[in-house]
């Protein structure tokens, strides 16, 4: 019995010593290493920097972009208003089409604006409706009154399509618009509205 325990013991010492020397292996071998521990990116996460500079760096760059569809703009590039208006950001057209109107200095190139902005089918704002207005009511026509009450009836803007047609109405009132019966008036006058 003695002896029973004897051996025992020492299957036992052996196979204590093997997977002290086996356990020794596993933790020098990489292909038993745990991966490292994730980065953190959830919601309760502190590392945004990287965010932040990415969102920093796209918003100089719109910033920039703007800024030279502005400048571009102010030199009477009109394909800068095509640009704007198709990066989607209603506000940067808006600026886009007033710097387009104030560098417009001439009725020519008032009229060449006009045309731009008609064949490419892009939004009026207000700034270009008063513009073609005021170009309308220094030498008021029959084909002036047409595009004075379009432009109006495209800038959206029911108030200043309400102006445009009290204004036309007066100076049919005054002749001034010779040539331009009371019915093709009404005619213009339902066609836009």
């Amino acid at each position: 019995m003695f002896s029973l325990f004897i051996t025992a013991l020492a299957i036992f010492t052996l196979i204590g010593i093997g997977l002290y020397f086996w356990q020794k292996f596993a933790a020098n071998n990489p292909e038993y290493t745990l991966p490292p521990p994730p980065v953190a990116r959830g919601l309760f996460d502190d590392d945004t920097s990287i965010a932040k500079l990415e969102a920093q760096r796209l918003a100089s760059a719109a910033a920039e972009r703007d800024e030279s569809l502005l400048a571009r703009a102010k030199n009477g590039e009109r394909v800068a208003l095509l640009e704007s208006y198709s990066n989607g950001d209603a506000n940067l057209y808006d600026r886009v089409l007033v710097e387009l109107v104030r560098s417009a200095a001439s009725d020519a190139k008032l009229l060449s604006l006009m045309s731009y902005v008609t064949q490419n089918e892009l939004p009026v704002n207000r700034t270009l409706a008063t513009a073609v207005i005021a170009a309308w009511k220094k030498s008021p026509d029959r084909a002036g009154t047409a595009k004075a009450l379009h432009f109006a009836a495209l800038s959206d803007d029911p108030e200043l399509y309400r102006q445009t047609v009290e204004q036309a109405i007066e100076l049919r009132r005054e002749g001034k618009l010779a040539g331009v019966l009371p019915a093709d008036l009404r005619a213009l006058f339902d066609g836009e509205f």
